[in-house]
């Protein structure tokens, strides 16, 4: 028997945060977070009461790497819905450590997949399973054509190798033995809680330390030659669960794969300049870091939203110029708060 709730793994990032966020709004499902012991909960404090009185949402400790524990919590939770978010996912830091990129995003997700597969095999276990892939997965693509669902992979990180053989798996799991799992390939997203390593982030964030006087009026960036869309990571998050309701339905078939994208276009020049003149600072100068290059980029993601739209009644709604200026403001509180970030 399967019960009539979510599990997210990866909960404490952006993203499985905010997905939380839209299922208690939006639904009767109770939310199962899956996240290892020490990891920082920052994205979760608003949710911490409803988390200690057990009101729709509760946590369970577990490490993809660690197949018995995976096992474990699939077999008490018994979800109907699995949202696996979890990952390695700074393509800069997969440089450092491409080993734990490669074992957490690939065998990490086959642990889970295949935890699922014997579950169903031996108690018909069947839960819809949405696996999150990355637009970096294309990775160095040819300027000038919108990426298409079936355009070439080109890993251009060890993450995004990482997440090619992620997205494999998901699909195959799905022909092979009729899970219902779909993939999703998320391009550039953003807004309140994205991490500091990503670009738009880290612009953000200087900008809110110069503000608070913590930082001279300088912001350090890396490659600044990519064009690429954003979206809203909360506009991502319904999408996901409308995939999600119309696997269960059988609307879209075992193993299928979306891009998921915004629409509004951005050379990343024009990101730091839109941030800046919402800033109340008119004196920031822009410099090139050169700790902040990676040895590859991805630096063309123009994307092809028609198969998403095919299959789900949905399009970004959230603007970008919004989504920015509530990134400004997530790192002004959070600074306000005395939270003094890395310098990255």
């Amino acid at each position: 028997m399967m019960l009539n709730k979510i599990l997210i793994t990866g909960i404490t990032g952006q993203v499985g945060s905010q997905l939380a966020d839209y299922v208690l709004q939006h639904t009767a499902l109770e939310v199962v977070g899956v996240m290892r012991w020490q990891e920082p909960i920052d994205n979760l404090y608003h949710l911490t009461a409803r988390i200690n009185s057990k009101d729709r949402i509760s946590l369970q400790y577990g490490d993809l790497n660690d197949y018995a524990s995976i096992s474990r919590i699939l077999q008490e939770v018994r979800p109907r819905y699995i949202s696996h978010l979890a990952a390695q996912s700074y393509p800069k830091t997969s440089f450092n450590i491409p080993i734990e990129t490669l074992q957490t995003n690939i065998i990490g997700t086959a642990n889970l997949l295949e935890s699922i597969r014997q579950l169903k095999e031996s108690d018909g276990f069947d839960p819809v399973v949405h696996i999150c892939s990355s637009s970096e997965v294309y990775g160095r693509a040819k300027p000038g054509t919108p990426l298409a669902e079936n355009t070439a992979f080109h890993g251009a990180s060890p993450y995004s190798i990482s997440k090619i053989g992620t997205d494999y798996l998901g699909q195959f799991y799905g022909e092979a033995y009729g899970i219902k799992t779909f993939v999703t390939r998320m391009g550039t997203h953003s807004g309140p809680r994205r991490s500091d390593v990503f670009f738009e982030s880290t612009v953000a964030k200087q900008i809110a330390l110069i503000e608070a006087g913590h930082q001279e009026p300088v912001i350090r960036v890396g490659n600044l030659s990519s064009t690429r869309t954003f979206q809203d990571a909360r506009d991502a998050v319904r999408a996901y669960f409308l995939l999600l309701e119309a696997s269960e339905a059988g609307t879209i078939k075992c193993g299928d794969y979306f891009n998921i994208a915004g629409e509004e276009v951005f050379k990343l020049p024009e990101v730091i300049e839109l941030l800046i003149s919402m800033s109340t600072r008119k004196d920031i100068k822009v410099v090139t870091d050169e700790e902040r290059l990676r040895p590859i980029d991805a630096d063309y993601q123009m994307f092809d939203n028609s198969k998403i739209k095919s299959a789900i009644n949905w399009k970004p709604e959230i603007a970008a110029r919004d989504m920015f200026s509530d990134l400004l403001n997530h790192w002004r509180s959070e600074i306000s708060k005395g939270k003094i970030p890395l310098n990255r």
